[in-house]
């Protein structure tokens, strides 16, 4: 452990309660292959999925947190993974706009459930972006992935929407195709996040942004354990990213394993589920 680890490992890590949207899987399958992960060919089972699912949703309100869900809509499998289905910021909505057909029809979905709940600043976008799988807020800043799904472009859109720097990263291996597969935030300066997963020019900008970062092993990052969620004190996780939970642990985050195999079959884990509504 290097000094500046030890300093961050006494830091006082305190939970805030946020306000999350998340939805059912009641229609979830795996009918197409959009990404590594997804195989039709393999059976899944639904029961299980939504079991699991409800266990993630009922430890998110055991923690004080908010928890609101969208309607699942028949034929959108893929609908559990409410990250993807916009950016929230100061109350401002950045919509999102889909690359595969086969989710397209998620982004007006979504964008018109926040339009329901009140929220008056609504963008719909002219180029691709997967909400908060490519776009992850670290304090008053954006990071934004792109390489796979999001559009490069879109993260000029958010700049000037959204009104906060928005710092670009390009991801290179197919497997995780969106940010939040490959980079977690953990509290308003930190991350943990896996190297190869990324270019060396977006590794060199994530050194010289987060020298003290977490860094994820091969195996942890094939687990999904990067697709995690904080609350500045305790940090859900897959359960099996066992080396990933050690290094939170040293630093003074509380890790709580979930299990979310069955939806790792479509490429998704606890922050693919969830999509945090920043007021």
């Amino acid at each position: 452990m290097t000094a500046n680890q030890s300093t961050a490992g006494n830091r006082t890590r305190t939970a805030t309660p946020r306000r999350l949207l998340m939805c059912p899987p009641r229609h979830f399958d795996v009918t197409y292959s959009i990404n590594p992960w997804m195989n039709p060919v393999k059976p899944v089972d639904g029961g299980l999925a939504l079991r699991q699912w409800e266990g993630l949703r009922d430890l998110y309100r055991e923690l004080g947190h908010t928890v609101l869900e969208i309607e699942p809509v028949p034929g959108l499998p893929d609908m559990v993974f409410a990250a993807n289905g916009a950016t929230v910021v100061d109350g401002k909505v950045f919509g999102a706009r889909f690359r595969h057909v086969e989710r397209t029809a998620e982004g007006p979905l979504y964008l018109e459930w926040f339009r329901r709940q009140g929220f008056d600043e609504l963008y719909w976008p002219e180029h691709i972006n997967e909400g908060e799988g490519d776009y992850l807020t670290v304090g008053r800043r954006l990071l934004a992935g792109t390489g796979f799904r999001t559009d490069q472009r879109s993260h000029f859109e958010a700049q000037e929407f959204f009104g906060l720097p928005v710092t670009g990263l390009r991801l290179v291996n197919p497997s995780y195709y969106h940010l939040d597969t490959a980079l977690a935030v953990l509290s308003d300066d930190e991350v943990a996040y896996y190297p190869k997963a990324f270019t060396e020019g977006s590794q060199a900008v994530l050194r010289a942004m987060f020298p003290d970062a977490v860094l994820a092993t091969d195996e942890d990052a094939a687990v999904f354990g990067l697709n995690m969620f904080s609350d500045g004190r305790h940090v859900l996780l897959p359960k099996a990213a066992t080396g990933l939970a050690g290094q939170l642990a040293e630093r003074g985050f509380e890790p709580v394993g979930v299990d979310l195999t069955e939806l790792l079959r479509a490429g998704g884990s606890v922050k693919c589920c969830t999509l945090e509504l920043r007021g």
